[in-house]
């Protein structure tokens, strides 16, 4: 009988193992699936109350104005939100537009009703860029035609269009001339915060525009560049959409050329150094990045620079159409997990030095470009080819935000030493670090003026109170640390500093909003984040 009771305890013992294992084992593969997901939907996680002490927030509006049946209504009320997920703004009602007509006319209601308006594409700013309480906001993303010109090499195109459909359309032959490192964006939203990338030869986007044409606030258009109507053009490009609406633009394109594509890891001190000696006098270096670690072992102090050498002027008229990314579950999943910190980011830092390159997609083959032997040949094309939806979950109580920061190239060096510090002291995970190249900007309100580098940081934080503070601080911080090294911080993302930091950092404010009352006296355009730097200002 003791026998028999043992059998059945040591039955009972593995039975309760077994089932603790197995839901050890349906945890973890719930966890994990849930890391992996896709988004159902997309986020809204709030609102962030202030700006420097000052609600965001406005009153309703008294009397709400019919809607206008003429006009074709996405939204009539509700809220809407941008890719912080912490934007949730009351709206009086979206509009889409998909010609130069559709604008007119609802520009046209708005001033007939007493109606601000904001102009929307993707929304990827992050600080209510896109949108205000109470306005008529223009939903932008079906404005989007493209024309070629093969023979100026330009593009004429619609501010509703995405770098993504402006690729497809002009692969194999050509390619874009200026963008950022992803293709998400609209044209419209690019011009918008003068954006740059990848090409550090051909810099921001304003360098890469001929001419614009604006739709001002009575209604008339305008055409604007650095020949005609110069004053415009430099407050359009980089205005936030707070001059008028550009209805089509005229842009440079080149050709579709081959590189060679290479890495190599360095300490970050060396990368100023390496830029100004090897780098920037290679007129053959077509595109470049930078990714330093966030590893807790050697944190923000290793970098892998990716290089694309060219290797021949153009691509193979039989180049195969450009593919969308591949593995994308497997790299949200990693980049989800990378937010625990510690070992994850860690395993995340090895597997961009040892297992990306192993995966590496070569589209060229290597007798159409110079007999390259082993390298790995792609087009311009591919590497700016990238929508990033492994950075999109379906997290519901925590965000990713972007901050920038230019310091000229001197102060590169002291000012990440810094920076390393203040993140490492902090309890935000940091995602993702990159550096890119910047010249000085010749529009209104610059963010470098000079040549400078960028630091790029992703950072996850939560949807709570608690999150937003800490990103706040951590935010502020980071901006004190920039202006002491004569650098500025990039105006898209939260709205976490304050008036003193606003106005260190872009002192040409005043002047800005100045021209901006002279272009629309009725303050026709608007948004969150033009109310909040009027504020900061102490402009009326």
């Amino acid at each position: 009988m003791a026998i028999h009771r043992r059998r059945r305890g040591i039955s009972r013992r593995l039975l309760l193992g077994a089932v603790a294992m197995g839901g050890a084992v349906y945890w973890t593969g719930t966890a994990l699936a849930r890391l992996a997901r896709a988004p159902t939907g997309p986020k809204s996680l709030g609102r962030i109350a202030d700006v420097d002490g000052m609600a965001l927030a406005t009153k309703p509006l008294g009397a709400t104005p019919a809607f206008d049946p003429a006009l074709k209504w996405l939204a009539k009320g509700g809220e809407i939100n941008d890719a912080s997920a912490l934007s949730a703004t009351p709206v009086y009602g979206v509009v889409e537009v998909a010609s130069e007509a559709d604008v007119a006319n609802a520009l046209a209601f708005a001033r007939d009703n007493g109606l601000k308006v904001s102009m929307a594409g993707v929304r990827h700013s992050m600080g209510g860029h896109a949108f205000d309480d109470n306005a008529l906001v223009l939903d932008m993303r079906k404005f989007n035609k493209v024309s070629v010109n093969e023979i100026l090499k330009t593009i004429t195109v619609e501010p509703g269009a995405t770098w993504h459909e402006i690729q497809n359309l002009l692969h194999p032959r050509f390619a874009v001339k200026a963008m950022q490192s992803t293709d998400i964006f609209t044209v419209g939203g690019s011009i918008s915060v003068n954006a740059h990338g990848m090409d550090h030869q051909a810099g921001s986007v304003a360098g890469s525009i001929r001419s614009l044409r604006v739709m001002l606030a009575n209604g008339e258009v305008v055409t604007a560049s650095r020949a005609m109507n110069e004053d415009l053009f430099r407050h359009v490009v980089g205005g936030y959409g707070l001059f008028g609406v550009v209805v089509s633009a005229v842009i440079e394109i080149v050709d579709n050329a081959i590189y060679r594509t290479s890495r190599e890891i360095v300490r970050a001190e060396r990368f100023p150094r390496m830029f100004e000696r090897q780098m920037e006098p290679d007129k053959g270096l077509g595109l470049f990045y930078g990714h330093l670690s966030t590893s807790p072992l050697n944190f923000l102090e290793d970098m892998i620079v990716y290089r694309y050498d060219k290797a021949a002027d153009a691509a193979p008229a039989s180049q195969p159409a450009l593919g969308e990314p591949e593995g994308v579950g497997t790299k949200r999943l990693v980049m989800n997990l990378a937010k625990q910190g510690g070992f994850f980011q860690w395993a995340k830092w090895l597997a961009e030095k040892y297992l990306e390159p192993r995966s590496e997609t070569c589209t060229v083959a290597r007798t159409a470009a110079m007999s390259e032997g082993e390298a790995c040949l792609v087009t311009r094309n591919n590497p700016m080819h990238d929508s990033v939806p492994y950075l999109f979950n379906d997290l519901q109580d925590e965000t990713d935000i972007l901050h920038e920061y230019f310091v000229p190239r001197g102060e590169f060096n002291l000012f990440l030493a810094a920076a390393r510090r203040i993140l490492a002291a902090q309890p935000l995970a940091l995602l993702n670090a990159s550096v890119r190249v910047v010249h000085g900007e010749d529009v209104a309100l610059p963010y470098a003026t000079e040549p400078a580098f960028a630091l790029v940081l992703y950072v996850n934080q939560s949807a709570d109170d608690a999150g937003n503070q800490a990103m706040r601080g951590l935010t502020r911080a980071l901006i004190d640390l920039t202006l002491r090294h004569r650098g500025r911080f990039f105006l898209p993302y939260q709205l976490h500093y304050t008036g003193r930091q606003l106005l260190a950092s872009y002192p040409e404010l005043p002047d800005f909003l100045a021209r901006k009352r002279s272009y629309d006296p009725d303050e026709l355009f608007t948004s969150t984040f033009y109310r909040a730097i009027k504020a900061m200002a102490a402009v009326d």
